[in-house]
């Protein structure tokens, strides 16, 4: 392990379940300077392979200690989320499906709706998490030095935040978003929610980094068209290259594992000066 990782066990919430949350500190670690701070999901699954779900971790403490030492990257501090049995609940998106004209045939739309607790868990880390971390660590609190990431359904969760608080967050990286929702049938309504949305809530385009990848195996092989057409907003909303970036990994399948190997790209890319 590179740095340090502070445990706080049963984070107590009053929006959504408690859960764990590992603080990463680079060394060595200076309290006197202010750290840029990236909000992770599915934190069990970052730095230990031990507490990861398949025992293959993102090793993000090994990465940026790299990174940090070689000055590609600012000094920041990694906040790892951890998930709970309501991962699906948490990270999918509440607001887009809102002013739908659902019908009782929508059985995907319908689910969202009785069971999205995106908003909830969106305050928990804006009013609970961050200010925790704000007066526990010396943190830079500003927008331009707050970023948040995740994988999957967590590349869901993350863009949804970078538009619900675009003041508080600066930054997202998106990696192997999940666009079709449904890991059974995918519900192209759901998606035109999805990019309807963005087209009104996206922050401008000149403030805020956003990143996007994919792989092209496993569950990662059904996501070009997807990509595609959120690329396609992000391009009519203004986003140049400056400020966004999505690529494509031949080869890389949905798991861990390859999103350990290319992590160094979306946090080179959102923590870069």
């Amino acid at each position: 392990m590179s740095g340090t990782i502070r445990h706080f066990n049963n984070f107590h919430s009053q929006y959504v379940q408690s859960r764990n949350i590992d603080v990463w500190l680079p060394y060595p670690f200076d309290s006197s300077i202010g750290y840029a701070v990236l909000y992770m999901h599915d934190g069990q699954n970052i730095f230990e392979s031990e507490s990861s779900f398949n025992r293959i971790s993102w090793k993000v403490d090994e990465t940026l200690s790299v990174l940090i030492a070689n000055k590609t990257i600012r000094p920041c501090i990694v906040v790892g989320i951890w998930n709970t049995e309501k991962r699906f609940q948490e990270y999918t998106p509440l607001k887009p499906f809102l002013n739908y004209n659902i019908q009782e045939e929508d059985i995907a739309l319908n689910e969202v709706l009785n069971s999205s607790i995106s908003d909830e868990y969106l305050k928990f880390i804006t009013l609970e998490v961050k200010p925790f971390i704000d007066t526990t660590f010396n943190t830079l609190k500003d927008k331009g030095s707050t970023f948040i990431s995740g994988s999957s359904m967590g590349g869901l969760i993350s863009i949804y935040a970078l538009c619900e608080y675009p003041e508080i967050f600066g930054g997202a990286a998106c990696l192997s978003t999940h666009w079709p929702f449904s890991l059974i049938q995918a519900d192209p309504l759901m998606f035109n929610a999805i990019t309807d949305y963005l087209k009104t809530h996206l922050p401008p385009p000149l403030t805020h980094k956003i990143y996007f990848d994919r792989g092209t195996e496993t569950l990662d092989s059904i996501y070009a068209s997807y990509q595609s057409d959120v690329d396609r907003v992000l391009k009519e909303s203004g986003y140049t290259k400056k400020l966004w970036m999505t690529s494509i990994f031949e080869g890389d399948e949905h798991s861990e594992l390859y999103w350990q190997r290319r992590f160094h790209i979306p946090a080179t890319f959102l923590l870069s000066e």
